[in-house]
């Protein structure tokens, strides 16, 4: 896809988050709108995958360690072909195959489940340290939060991934600066990230704008090249990206919008998708 066409998917997958959280009445869009621009490069043209083969051995992988953000995975797999767009408002419904974490077992093409805050790294490094084994050329991708890596299974799973050279393995940080009861650094300040990465033997990237597409893609290009070492991509983002009264705003880390705040979110977006 062109920059201009990741742009406006990004686009199509917030409008996702907000049908499915609005239909839920609950989740976490903040996190997810954060993530909106990442889930889409992923799925439209980083990862080697295939919506009518979710099984293929080859396949890269991918595992949300921040699984609360589940409604902006579930939109970009939806908006790639996995499933329904319509299925979107079924989220967090009753008999739905798309529950408020991601659940390997009921939705399709998902590589693991999570939601445990820190346990996705160390999935995905194992996942990574398997290709490796076999002599397997697929490459793992796992999405932590900022206020996740204050997890200490975090740096055992970056201790063990630097030490095996895991250059399969790309780890991406949304550094949107909060987590749900605040600001990071008013909770467990985990900074310096970078630094605390390259101390575990990564190779770092570090991203001045997240929500940016072409930064976006300069980075994962860097990771791709990197031999040696596990990269670590550090993503300054914005919470809440693209509707406006959530941007920065950590009551929206876990609140669903209300009718008429799903129909302003609606139209700021739609309008940012008619200029794209």
């Amino acid at each position: 896809m062109t920059t201009q066409e990741l742009k406006k998917m990004a686009v199509k997958v917030r409008q996702g988050i907000i049908e499915s959280t609005h239909a839920a009445g609950c989740g976490h869009p903040g996190g997810s709108l954060s993530a909106a621009e990442v889930f889409t490069y992923l799925y439209f043209e980083e990862m080697n995958v295939d919506p009518k083969n979710p099984k293929d051995p080859d396949r890269d992988r991918f595992v949300l360690s921040k699984g609360h953000t589940a409604p902006g995975l579930y939109a970009a797999m939806a908006y790639r072909g996995y499933f329904p767009v319509e299925d979107l408002k079924t989220l967090r419904h009753t008999g739905s195959y798309l529950q408020g974490h991601p659940c390997v077992t009921h939705t399709p093409g998902l590589d693991a489940s999570s939601g445990s805050l820190g346990q996705g790294i160390s999935v995905a490094a194992g996942m990574a340290l398997s290709a490796k084994l076999t002599n397997d050329d697929y490459r793992v991708y796992t999405l932590l939060g900022d206020g996740e890596i204050e997890e200490g299974q975090v740096w055992e799973a970056a201790m063990f991934a630097g030490f095996r050279k895991l250059d399969n393995l790309v780890v991406i940080v949304d550094n949107n600066n909060l987590q749900i009861d605040g600001a990071i650094t008013e909770v467990n300040s985990p900074y310096p990230i970078a630094e605390k990465f390259k101390a575990f033997n990564f190779h770092v990237v570090e991203v001045a704008d997240g929500n940016d597409m072409d930064q976006i893609a300069a980075a994962f290009k860097e990771a791709r090249e990197t031999k040696g070492a596990p990269t670590a991509i550090v993503m300054k983002t914005v919470k809440g990206k693209g509707v406006s009264y959530m941007e920065n705003s950590v009551g929206w880390h876990g609140k669903a919008p209300n009718d008429e705040e799903y129909e302003q979110a609606m139209k700021e977006l739609k309008e940012v998708e008619a200029n794209v």
